[in-house]
């Protein structure tokens, strides 16, 4: 028997699927004597540090965990719930009294690399664990944190990961166990990390080793499109510069382009070796109450099946539904995250917060942005950007914005460009640049970028370099590169040519045009680290 420390934050989902998929029963915890009598802890810690010590304290679950600690029954802290084991955590501002049972604390990754860091990458073996039976030398894990350990006795580290600098990945004493990484979203070797606990009784080290792994890989990310057909039925659809119907001619009005069913082409690209998968919601559903949301039920199908990161865009943002009950972004994407989806992305909503933050200079501390990283965390929170080019003949056209010199020239000659986002699937423009965007919210707390390109979307033209260049040479947070693959080489060229530090596709893996397999073998024989297709 399993015992699941749910505090009640973040997708704890995933986890449950993995044990049960495994074979594990799982006991949730509902009071401190579940944790006091309990023969294995998994704690999957996520989201905010503070907020989760505060939650700890407030359910009293603090002392029983002490005392279980203490007896050296098997205990496996996920993130933040290896986080919790030491003494403290520079994210919890209000220095909030941790768990304490290692001595050691958690810092800020101080680095010029992209925080969080996030994506696949290896373990550095320092204990030989039965843990780790049947884990390959060259396996990645998936990490996604801001914050990482310092802990003071080197002996009770399991692993390290190397990002920029050498840190403590995983930790090991007896029978407790912590990873940074999360198991239940890394594939075959996270599912084998997880049936290694579940299935051995004692996990005491054997002595010390010294095997070096592999370092961190770009992610190739499928996106699935989502709306309501005609008919009423989700599908998956794909447009052309966001237009996803079908035509005949000019008048026509056409019908939906579907591509498939959500749930079941997740599970594809999960098995073809997808790094990570996003659910764009490009309906809204603005007449269904929270718990009827349709979105919901595809994250926990696909959850169930599904052990890479899921991210849910659409619709996260205050409203009212038809019967007139009202929910907060907080409240929509706390549903997203209890139903699998690991991150969230915020489009239309963040232009508004973002546009406000610019003109005042003030963070009110209610936006969706702020309220979300707040309690899940900035890794939790991506922005998804919908720009388009605007040539000028001179920066000084351009105003304010920021300007590029473009090798692409315009309709007139133009070789200043800017790009200006959009709202509304694209159908809205506004006084405000994607560069000036993607910082804004950084500031309030966003932990990645989503970088669509309108222009580039469903031409199969290439991403547009200069757009993604401009956007990852001014924030410090990670990158995806979306719009306009339409070929392996494309990926090639925007992970050398402009750093980005994921790439994100959707009609070419539709359609079948450009396997994922294939884009990763030929990244691969360009000297571009990646997650194997066949590690799922």
């Amino acid at each position: 028997m399993i015992t699941l420390l749910d505090y009640g934050a973040g997708n704890v989902r995933s986890v449950r699927n993995a044990v049960e998929k495994l074979g594990g029963t799982l006991h949730t915890v509902s009071s401190s004597e579940d944790i006091l009598s309990a023969e294995k802890i998994i704690f999957p810690g996520v989201g905010n540090f503070e907020n989760m010590i505060q939650v700890l304290n407030r359910k009293g679950y603090m002392a029983p965990l002490r005392e279980y600690l203490a007896s050296n029954r098997p205990f496996f802290g996920i993130c933040l719930g290896m986080q919790a084991l030491f003494q403290g955590s520079e994210e919890d501002l209000s220095y909030n009294e941790s768990l304490g049972f290692f001595n050691g604390r958690v810092g800020r990754f101080k680095t010029a690399l992209s925080v969080p860091h996030m994506g696949w990458n290896g373990i550095h073996l320092k204990q030989d664990s039965p843990l780790m039976k049947g884990i390959s030398e060259d396996a990645r894990f998936y990490f996604v944190h801001s914050f990482h350990l310092i802990p003071h006795d080197p002996a009770i580290i399991l692993t390290t990961t190397t990002y920029d600098y050498e840190f403590a990945s995983a930790i090991q004493q007896g029978n407790i166990i912590g990873t940074q990484f999360h198991p239940e979203k890394s594939g075959k070797h996270g599912m084998q990390l997880l049936e290694n606990f579940i299935k051995l009784s004692d996990f005491t080290p054997r002595g010390r080793v010294d095997i070096p792994g592999k370092g961190l890989s770009k992610r190739i990310i499928a996106c699935l499109d989502v709306r309501s057909n005609d008919q009423g039925d989700l599908v998956v659809t794909k447009g052309d510069q966001y237009d996803v119907r079908e035509k005949t001619n000019a008048a026509d009005k056409g019908s939906v382009r579907n591509l498939g069913k959500p749930v079941d082409m997740a599970r594809r690209y999960y098995e073809e070796g997808a790094d990570e998968i996003t659910f764009l919601n490009i309906t809204g559903f603005r007449d269904f109450p929270l718990a009827d949301m349709p979105m919901l039920s595809v994250l926990e199908q696909t959850s169930k099946n599904v052990f890479v990161p899921l991210t849910i865009g659409g619709g996260i943002k205050d409203y009212t539904d038809a019967g007139g009950r009202h929910y907060t972004a907080l409240e929509v994407a706390s549903r997203y995250f209890r139903s699998g989806a690991d991150k969230i992305s915020i489009g239309s909503d963040a232009v508004h917060i973002a546009k406000a933050f610019v003109d005042t200079g003030i963070k009110t501390g209610k936006s969706a942005i702020e309220e979300i990283s707040r309690v899940y965390g900035a890794q939790a929170v991506v922005i998804s950007i919908d720009p388009r080019r605007v040539w000028v003949a001179s920066p000084e056209h351009a105003g304010s914005h920021h300007v590029i010199k473009t090798q692409i020239p315009g309709p007139n000659g133009e070789i200043y460009c800017w790009y200006q986002c959009t709202i509304q699937g694209g159908r809205t423009a506004v006084d405000l640049d994607a560069v000036t965007l993607a910082k804004a919210c950084e500031k309030l707390g966003a932990g990645e970028i989503l970088l669509n390109c309108i222009d580039r979307d469903g031409t199969g033209a290439g991403f547009d370099l200069e757009l993604i260049r401009a956007v990852k040479q001014a924030v410090s947070i990670p990158v995806i590169a979306s719009s306009g693959a339409g070929s392996e080489a494309h990926f090639s060229e925007v992970f050398a040519q402009t750093n980005a530090d994921a790439a994100l596709a959707a009609g070419i893996f539709h359609r079948k045009e450009v396997p994922i397999a294939a884009v990763k073998a030929h990244l691969a024989q360009c000297g571009i680290a990646v997650r194997k297709a066949a590690d799922v």
